[in-house]
């Protein structure tokens, strides 16, 4: 059966000679896989720039239930980003968040409000003209929410840790605020905030090694 949805881009895998495996997060079905046959020759080039991670997509996909792998009939790019690509504090960011919710991202269920969120941020990160340091911080607060361990205050995040008081006054400040907001955070503050966050996402979920921080921490600080 065809069925219309949005979608963000998590991962693509090559498939045989021409094709690839392209994992989706969907508004409709959560995460789902789709194999796209044809993509890896000279003249789909442009094609397969559909598929790159956290590309968002309106699909019309054939869906059958308990299937493992289903097909696209019909995509097309939900919007182009103009800035991710060429600024590089956006990409580093990119990047870090690609990593994150392929590593947590696992469940259908909430996948409209999910869905809804990821493609919301994402446009919001490419639009952003100022506050891009601090996108990654706030995105790992808000996900959390819909990941269904979110916060509603620094002793839920940080539980029996201990860091410095002007430090913690700047997570009241990043748990209430929105990405645009401005925050004056500090190099070394922004590290500790971020490795605070990480070992608060661990303690819910299997997050291992996460190699595009330091790759975040040389753009970013």
């Amino acid at each position: 059966m065809l069925h219309k949805t949005r979608g963000v881009v998590f991962r693509l895998t090559k498939y045989g000679e021409s094709s690839i495996i392209v994992n989706i997060f969907t508004e409709v079905f959560g995460l789902q896989s789709y194999i796209v046959n044809g993509v890896r020759t000279r003249t789909a080039k442009s094609r397969i720039a559909l598929y790159q991670p956290l590309t968002l997509l309106d699909l019309v996909v054939y869906h059958r239930e308990n299937a493992n792998i289903n097909r696209i009939k019909e995509v097309k790019c939900l919007h182009p980003y103009q800035a991710i690509h060429l600024d590089i504090k956006k990409s580093s960011v990119a990047l870090f968040i690609n990593e994150i919710i392929n590593k947590t991202i696992k469940e259908e269920s909430h996948a409209q409000e999910l869905c809804d969120f990821m493609i919301k941020s994402f446009v919001t990160l490419d639009q952003l003209e100022n506050q891009i340091e601090n996108f990654h911080l706030r995105f790992l607060i808000k996900l959390s929410r819909h990941l269904g361990f979110g916060a509603s205050n620094t002793n839920e995040i940080l539980g029996p840790r201990l860091i410095d008081e002007s430090t913690e006054q700047l997570l009241v400040k990043l748990i209430e605020s929105d990405y645009p907001d401005v925050l004056i955070i500090t190099n070394p503050q922004r590290r500790e905030l971020l490795d605070v966050l990480l070992r608060f996402y661990s303690d819910h979920v299997a997050l291992g090694e996460i190699r595009s921080v330091q790759v975040l921490r040389d753009v970013i600080g």
